[in-house]
């Protein structure tokens, strides 16, 4: 059995990660009631013996004393890592594992990048090395990070380089909160741009999640639970809400329902891994998710949706047939970016599934749904499937699709035009150039790197439609 890191940086990361450890210990505590510490548990907790004074010793067998998250925690400010160990997660996490400063980086990139990375660089090291040395299988870094930010953006992509240059054989799976229109960081463009360079070049899988289309899907279920017809109850097994008190204080209006939309990106990294965690008929490694769903280096950005929301939600509705799931995992209002990947074009998809499904119904719907769907020439069978027999907690069934789709270029086109308005005008450009080591080139050239990414994907685009090539063999001249 394998194992990950997770690395959660700045204070989207950090609470989409406070997120995830509480819903995996509760999905782990629903399967392993007898509280015995195996593979599972093992690919993202340790299990240690605190009566050992220092780091603690590592138990593999037997019953579980104290799990210790597989994390390392960054921020540079205090705030919501303090708030996390002053929590009811406080004993999964310790000293060893985080990085905190009080002064902040001013929703700066440049700042993240330059004065902090460089100043934290040996420690953020020091942290990943003894994660990794209490792995038996270091599989993946998953990074955890916002785009607009100065921490998320600027130190979150820092980290990246760094594991290229150290741990090179390890996969990095960036999952990337990308700021709407309306964000109230005034520089999250130029945030997001320069960000999305260190993307480009680094990351193995890439993530891209938008805070209005969690927003959306987080508005559709109230709506639809406000609306009388099923009730006011939320299962206590609640998947999205954090609690019952938190959902109830969005129903008062008294805050925006980050709680909930952070859950969802918790949930689909628990999707994500699921398949390497527990049992299944077809079980998918996260280096599959790699192989087999990025064709190019740099087209690695993979669109995601869960189904069906109801999970999410875990109103009492009845379930729905196993058939509308699949339908609406290709639906533009169930994608986690705003986006409709079923009028773009598929260069290859992944279909995550938990539960009590059966190969056959996933064969069916492939081929019911194929024809709907437009997949690139040269790779028409380009669909990856796995079946997991753990279902989230309380639940029957979900799935989880991942498609590399040609529907993310407006996302970045928005994302360069946004840039351009502010470039243009050179507004705000200085807070940037003081910094030491940053240069107005920094600029033009992760536009121009955006720019040669959106050009890669209309040039799939302009296949569309196009009749399928036979390729002549290769002959060896005998």
């Amino acid at each position: 059995m394998t194992q990950s890191v997770v690395l959660q940086v700045g204070q989207c990361g950090n609470q989409i990660g406070c997120c995830f450890w509480d819903l995996a210990l509760r999905e782990h505590a629903a399967v392993n009631q007898k509280g015995i510490y195996d593979e599972a548990i093992g690919s993202f907790f340790r299990n240690v013996d605190t009566r050992v004074v220092g780091d603690g010793d590592s138990i593999s067998k037997g019953k579980i004393r104290s799990l210790k998250a597989r994390a390392v925690l960054i921020d540079m400010e205090e705030g919501v890592v303090n708030e996390i160990l002053q929590g009811p997660l406080r004993d999964i996490f310790d000293s060893k594992q985080l990085i905190t400063d009080i002064s902040g980086s001013g929703n700066n990139w440049a700042v993240g990048q330059k004065v902090f990375g460089s100043l934290y660089r040996e420690q953020i090291l020091e942290k990943l090395r003894k994660a990794a040395e209490h792995c038996d299988c270091l599989q993946c870094f998953f990074i955890i990070h916002s785009m607009g930010g100065g921490t998320g953006s600027g130190l979150g992509t820092f980290l990246l380089k760094v594991l290229e240059d150290e741990f090179p054989a390890v996969y990095r799976f960036v999952t990337s909160i990308y700021p709407s229109s309306e964000d109230d960081v005034i520089t999250s463009p130029y945030n997001s741009i320069l960000a999305m360079k260190e993307l480009n070049e680094h990351a193995d899988c890439v993530l891209p999640i938008d805070n209005q289309s969690l927003f959306d899907i987080i508005s559709k279920i109230d709506l639809v639970m406000s609306s009388g017809k099923l009730g006011p109850s939320v299962k206590p097994n609640s998947l999205v809400t954090s609690s019952a008190r938190a959902y109830q204080k969005r129903q008062r209006g008294r805050r925006k329902p980050f709680d909930a939309m952070n859950n969802i990106v918790a949930n689909l990294l628990l999707h994500l891994t699921s398949s390497a965690r527990f049992e299944g008929s077809l079980n998918m490694d996260l280096n599959e998710i790699s192989m087999n769903l990025v064709p190019f280096p740099q087209l690695h950005y993979l669109v995601s949706s869960l189904t069906p929301l109801y999970t999410l939600a875990d109103v009492n509705i009845p379930p729905r047939r196993l058939d509308q799931m699949f339908s609406d995992a290709f639906s533009k209002d169930h994608q986690l970016i705003q986006a409709d990947p079923k009028h773009s074009l598929y260069l290859a998809c992944a279909l995550m599934v938990r539960g009590n499904v059966q190969i056959s119904d996933l064969r069916r719907n492939i081929e019911r749904l194929k024809p709907s769907l437009q997949f690139v020439s040269w790779n028409q069978e380009g669909w990856k499937t796995s079946l997991c027999s753990v279902p989230p907690v309380g639940h029957s069934h979900s799935l989880l699709a991942l498609a590399n789709n040609t529907c993310v270029k407006p996302t970045f086109i928005e994302l360069r035009e946004r840039f351009m308005r502010l470039y243009k005008k050179k507004a705000h450009l200085h807070h940037y150039l003081q910094v030491e080591g940053m240069e107005e080139s920094c600029f033009t050239e992760a536009v121009s790197s955006l720019s040669a990414l959106i050009q890669e994907y209309n040039q799939l685009d302009a296949t569309k439609g196009m009749p399928m090539e036979d390729v002549p063999r290769l002959r060896v001249a005998v």
